[in-house]
């Protein structure tokens, strides 16, 4: 009997996992990563990138299928998928795997809210779903995982494992609420390989391209179910061939294991860290780090020199060019600037310690944290190198003018399995985000509707409700943009 290929295992394990049978803390997991979701897009409305992404959708016309958060009437499946994944990723506050160091919710919870409301899926189906394509994700992510490097072979080749890993798992979850079986989820896997993209060479050097990758990935994963509903075919060996998935992305480098190991019975999903801090997760630790100085008295207008230490694979993304990211421009860049992490952590403060609005253009220039950021060098430690990727550590040490030396040692993410957000810091952190485009009290029935998710018949009152207010007229979007 000829072994089935790794896509075919993953295409059967999604497409034949009953619903019912997913333990209780992976069916919690699901429904606080999709509220976390949903307050991140709204959150994110006001970005220019945001608005331009909707202008776009608006422009494309086509039947009215899915919601778009920010816009009153429905578009094409694929583009609600396209326009949710843009406004999902653009704060840089969705949840992280570790190790593999990719955010797998952005792309999968709306590439699978789109094709459930095209496809009237219960909400159960709709939570099964969203398990699957964030176990595909995630797997695929760890397959691509050098535990001798201690780092993604994705991002050792400037790719973004996010949207990549995220188009597949996104497809199989897509696949699943159109009602393919496993060979049809096999083809979705296929077709969808072939559309998997993201370049990371803006995380260091500026440009707004990452924010759109995860409505790329979630766009090409419901066009990916939809094209292979309609009879169009992928290979078997997609992911192991010759010139296959890991072949064209990691020039064969990929650990098989990672993808099949414990399939069906062992789940990564509870274990996705949630963002406390809407910036590059590189930059949390040293976050905490310079809030604990605080909380101990440091006097911030007597430093001399601060030291922030970091596992050294981070440095290129936080720490260089200096220069840069000594004197970032924008919030966006702020958000991946080691030096503006300890300046905000030092004088910002709001929703779960930093908030969004210590993210913002002005703040990002103002002069008191631009004196805090060109006395912050970003350094390789070993106790760090020794800790990542499983965590993002940070040693910060601090020297005033009286010559005294402070340090803060921050060796565990929060938002992780070691330091979790418990589920009351969770809701602080959706209503805070959802209060940018809702009224409380719809976000409170947005709260509960996810929360009965999986008692659902289908995801429709829940997608009304974000529908409902803070939207925009979509005329009105093409016409300014």
């Amino acid at each position: 009997m000829t072994e089935p290929t790794l896509g075919q295992r993953l295409a059967a394990f999604a497409a034949d996992t009953p619903a019912d049978t997913l333990p209780d803390e992976v069916v919690a997991s699901v429904q606080a990563r999709v509220l976390d979701i949903i307050g991140l897009c709204v959150a994110a409305l006001p970005l220019p990138t945001s608005q331009a992404a909707l202008a776009y959708v608006t422009e494309q016309g086509g039947r009215g299928q899915a919601t778009v958060v920010g816009l009153a009437e429905q578009v094409p499946a694929a583009l609600a998928a396209f326009a949710n994944g843009v406004l999902a990723h653009s704060l840089d506050y969705d949840d992280t795997h570790l190790p593999s160091v990719l955010h797998p919710s952005a792309s999968v919870v709306p590439a699978a809210l789109a094709a459930a409301e095209l496809a009237g899926a219960s909400g159960r189906e709709t939570v099964a779903a969203i398990a699957v394509g964030l176990e595909v994700c995630v797997r695929l992510g760890m397959a691509g995982y050098d535990p001798v490097a201690g780092n993604s072979v994705f991002f050792e080749h400037g790719q973004h494992a996010t949207s990549i890993c995220g188009t597949l798992g996104g497809a199989v979850a897509a696949a699943r609420l159109l009602g393919l079986d496993a060979g049809g989820t096999l083809d979705a896997l296929g077709v969808a390989a072939s559309m998997a993209a993201g370049l990371i060479e803006s995380n260091r050097n500026g440009g707004t391209v990452k924010r759109i990758h995860c409505g790329w990935a979630a766009h090409s994963a419901v066009s990916a179910a939809l094209l292979a509903r309609h009879g169009v075919t992928g290979p078997p060996t997609v992911l192991e061939g010759r010139f296959g998935f890991f072949q064209a992305f990691l020039r064969g480098e990929f650990d098989a294991d990672e993808i099949v190991r414990g399939l069906g019975t062992e789940w990564t999903v509870p274990g996705i860290f949630f963002k406390p801090y809407p910036a590059n997760h590189f930059t949390h630790a040293a976050i905490d780090a310079a809030m604990a100085l605080r909380e101990q008295g440091l006097p911030v207008d007597r430093i001399e020199s601060i030291t922030l230490g970091v596992p050294a694979p981070v440095i290129r993304t936080i720490g260089q060019p200096i220069e840069r990211k000594r004197t970032p421009q924008t919030g966006y860049e702020a958000q991946f600037s080691g030096p503006y992490a300890v300046a905000a952590g030092l004088c910002g403060g709001g929703g779960l310690g930093v908030g969004l609005a210590d993210f913002t253009d002005d703040l990002a220039r103002d002069p008191a944290r631009r004196a805090l950021m060109a006395r912050v060098e970003v350094v390789a430690d070993e106790r760090c190198d020794a800790i990542f990727p499983n965590q993002f550590p940070a040693v910060l040490r601090v020297v005033t003018g009286d010559g005294r030396e402070w340090t803060s040692e921050v060796l565990a993410n929060r938002g992780g399995p070691q330091r979790p957000l418990s589920e009351a810091e969770l809701a602080v952190k959706f209503r805070s985000n959802a209060a940018a485009g809702l009224s409380a009290e719809t976000a409170a029935r947005i709260e509960e509707e996810v929360r009965r998710m999986d008692r659902a018949p289908d995801v429709r009152r829940l997608t009304d409700l974000i529908a409902r207010e803070g939207t925009t007229d979509p005329a009105s979007v093409a016409q300014n943009s």
